[in-house]
């Protein structure tokens, strides 16, 4: 009167549910790969994958930094320090 699962089929079960789980994994992967290169060809047939450089970024704005006072304020803080 064993209503329960052997040790055997539990390990059967559990490979299945195992192999299952990769496939599922992999096949998901397989489609998300597709996808971004059929993304990746929309958006260089639409020429989006040009980057134009744009004049009003901060960065362009910014003034040149001056290696020597940086230089200095570091061995200032070296010398505060001892």
């Amino acid at each position: 009167m064993e209503t329960g699962m052997t040790i055997a089929q539990m390990l059967e079960q559990s490979a299945v549910l195992t192999v299952l789980g990769m496939c599922v994994v992999f096949a998901f992967l397989v489609i998300l790969i597709g996808c971004m290169n059929v993304l990746r060809i929309v958006v260089h047939a639409a020429k989006l994958d040009k980057v134009e450089a744009k004049v009003d970024t901060p960065a362009a704005a910014a003034p040149a930094v001056d290696q020597k006072a940086i230089v200095a304020a570091i061995a200032t803080a070296l010398h505060e320090k001892n």
